[in-house]
This record gives structure tokens, sequence and C-alpha cells, in this order.
């Protein structure tokens, strides 16, 4: 009894507050980062000036009258929905066919395709580079859309794959015998059905197109620039400016905060489905 009794005081006090201390912990560069947004470049780096500092704006107006952040805003958005919608059409018939029609090697393909997001990014930087020179796609659109959804594209078959997996295989066979085609099948019965969880994928698929940043970096450098490469450029040789780049980098994960904030039940449900199987 006093065995259940102190498990039962630990479930209503010590829960809670361990959910708080790792909750602190993991929203602590956040509020620092938005912190030192506050400070001029010369307080971020002054021990005197650690937490009692004369707040001021000039680094947000410096980042949208000299830094044009709102071109750089609008790439992350383009590049960011047009890679998920492209990932989704291609992820959504990959998946179908894998959960309602498996081959003999299906959960090889699908181990495969997952192992491919174990590579070295720098590995193939260069070939990248070169072929996107030579084709004249680099530094536009279509090559960052192109690169972010095909890195994307293993988990997005692989959660949607889940969640098809969970539809009963009889309501498809239903539709066939009412004479639906492929395409009818996806549109009319698939995607209705599975909703919720292309919803959860495609928002988990926008947030890591939103934050990739080593390729955004490498493959552009002024006309399809993302948010990444913004703040990339916020240092020189001297050294890093801290203010501003505090400043940057809160402006530029401040979206996205948002909506995983509004969204976190989506994201929980996606992220729970894709580790069950």
């Amino acid at each position: 009894m006093a065995i259940v009794a102190q498990n039962s005081k630990f479930g209503i006090f010590g829960r809670p507050i361990l959910a708080w201390v790792v909750a602190m912990v993991f929203f602590f560069p956040i509020f620092w980062l938005v912190f030192t947004s506050f400070k001029t470049d010369a307080d971020a780096v002054k021990p005197e000036f650690l937490f009692f500092f004369t707040p001021t704006l000039d680094n947000y107006l410096n980042m949208t009258e000299n830094y044009d952040y709102w071109r750089f805003a609008t790439n992350s958005v383009i590049t960011s929905v047009l890679a998920t919608a492209v990932a989704l059409f291609v992820g959504i018939p990959a998946a179908y066919a894998m959960a309602f029609n498996p081959a003999r090697h299906t959960k090889d393909i699908l181990m495969w395709m997952l192992s491919t997001k174990m590579l070295p990014a720098a590995a193939v930087l260069y070939p990248m580079t070169f072929l996107a020179k030579g084709a004249g796609i680099f530094d536009t659109h279509f090559v960052i859309v192109l690169v972010l959804a095909l890195i994307n594209l293993p988990i997005v078959v692989w959660m949607l794959f889940t969640y098809f997996k969970e539809i009963p295989k009889d309501i498809i066979e239903a539709g066939q015998m009412d004479g639906v085609n492929t395409w009818g099948e996806i549109k009319e019965i698939l995607i209705p059905l599975a909703w919720g969880g292309i919803a959860s994928t495609a928002l988990l698929c926008f947030i890591f197109c939103w934050n990739e940043a080593y390729w955004t970096v490498r493959l552009t450098t002024t006309d399809a620039a993302t948010l990444s490469k913004l703040i990339e450029g916020n240092r020189a040789p001297e050294g890093l400016f801290f203010g501003r780049l505090s400043a940057v980098s809160a402006a530029a994960v401040g979206p996205i905060v948002v909506l995983g904030w509004f969204c976190q039940k989506q994201l929980v449900q996606g992220l729970t489905f894709g580790a069950v199987k």
C-alpha cells in the first residue's frame, strides 16, 4: 500500500514537474535566441550585458530594410509548399501500391528507401552541384523543390504506407467491383478515408522542407535563396554578428514554431503512427 501511495504521489506531482523541466530545457534555446535578438552586436558578446541591457529593435529593422527578409521568406514558403506537394503527389500512389498490392520485396524496397536517409549529403554535393549548373537550374526554385521533395520522399512513403495499412482492404476491393479505376480509388476512396494521415504527413514534410539548410545554402546564391541562406549570410571574416544573427534566426524559426504549436495534435499523431510500425 505504501508503494502504491508513493507511486500515486509521483504520478500526481512528479510527472508534471518532470514534464515542465524537460519542456523548459527544450524551450530555453529558443528563449535565448529571441532574448539575444534584442541586443546589439556589441552587447551580445559582452558578459556584463548577459542579462541586463537596453533592448533594441534595430536588428529586426535592419533585417527587413537591408537584408530583404520578405524575399527570402517568400522563397522558403514557395519551395516548402511545392516540395511537399510533389512529395505527396509521388508518395500517395507509391504508398497505395505497397499497402494494397504488395510484392515479394515490398518490405525490402521500403527499407532501401529509408536507408537512403543515412547517405551523407556531402558525399553527393559535388555531383548535384555539377548537374544543376550543367542543366542551367542552379539557384532556381525548380532544383530546390526537386531536391527537397526527393530527400523527404522516403519519410512520406513510410508514413503514408502506415496510414494506408490501417484501411480495410475490403473497401478498396468493393470499389474495384464497382468499376472504379486505380486513380478513382485513390481520389474517391483512399484520400477521404486517410485524410488525417495525409494531412499529418504533409505537415511534417513541410516542416522538414522549411528547416532544410544544407542543400538550400549550397544550391542557391540569390534568386532562390531561402531563410537558411539569409541566416548563413550573417557572418563575416571578422566573426559572427550575434545580434543580427539571432534576429534573423528568430524570424526564420518563428513561423514554423507557431505552426507546430497550433498543429501539435496532428504532429504527435503523425509521429506516433510513423513509429508504431
